[in-house]
């Protein structure tokens, strides 16, 4: 008995590619505990990566019981390897918690 090939990667495919077509616009959501310079450090953190990011753009969302800030940056997405850098470094920071 006989059992079908599986099926093969078609060339120059990887997981690695992007279903995201660039340059776009992206939304970031980060979340940490509400302190001063939590605004102003994603804000720092996003004008690495996108030097024209436009601060007015951002949505402030406070938690129920005003612990946590939820903060959505919105930016110019050039690449993968830009949105993978700028996630890393949002995640490291220590004032941030989550990032989505």
């Amino acid at each position: 008995m006989s059992t079908p090939d599986a099926p093969t990667p078609q060339a120059g495919s990887s997981r690695a590619e992007s279903l995201i077509e660039y340059p776009c616009k992206f939304p970031i959501k980060v979340m940490g505990n509400k302190v001063d310079g939590l605004v102003h450090a994603i804000t720092s953190i996003t004008r690495e990566f996108d030097p024209a990011f436009d601060a007015s753009t951002i949505e402030l969302r406070e938690s129920k019981g005003g612990k946590y800030l939820g903060v959505t940056v919105t930016v110019n997405a050039t690449s993968r390897e830009q949105l993978d850098e700028l996630y890393r470094t949002l995640s490291t920071h220590p004032m941030v918690k989550v990032v989505l």
